[in-house]
């Protein structure tokens, strides 16, 4: 018995070059700003929030539901004062790209060498002992409760 024909059409190769590795390539999307993951939830909650109430059409949609599930689970940091702590943190290291701050606010690497192996950008950018001392800070602002 012979297998039906494939159902699904043929993924296109990715058009640009993008590549987060040693060298930042994020082609038209290299100096746009980069949220971390509860930054995203913070806002995405937020204007859902704000839509309910103003009595606006929320369409829960399921892309909606399961983007905003994903978020509220992988959001290292859950109340807003520890978001903005952490951004202020991040923001204060210019030397580093807005794209490797998000990535260290998402991450939230236990040490220097776990985020330069994450994120192999950073390598060149920043001493372990600053890396270090910036993750110490950031973890302390961790939180699993709202």
């Amino acid at each position: 018995m012979a297998a039906p024909p494939p159902t699904s059409r043929k993924r296109e190769p990715p058009q640009g070059d993008e590549e987060a590795g040693a060298e930042l390539k994020l082609g038209e999307f290299q100096h746009v700003d980069a949220l971390t993951h509860s930054e995203a939830a913070l806002v995405i909650n937020a204007l859902v929030a704000k839509r309910k109430m103003d009595r606006k059409n929320v369409n829960d949609t399921e892309m909606l539901v399961k983007t905003i599930d994903y978020l509220d689970h992988f959001a290292r940091f859950k109340r807003k004062e520890n978001v903005e702590a952490v951004e202020r943190l991040l923001s204060a290291h210019q030397e580093l790209a807005k794209f490797e701050r998000a990535q260290l606010g998402t991450l939230c690497c236990e040490d220097a060498d776990e985020a330069k192996t994450l994120i192999p950008s950073l390598s060149d950018k920043i001493k372990d002992e600053d890396l270090q001392e910036l993750l110490n800070e950031i973890s302390k602002h961790r939180g699993y409760s709202r």
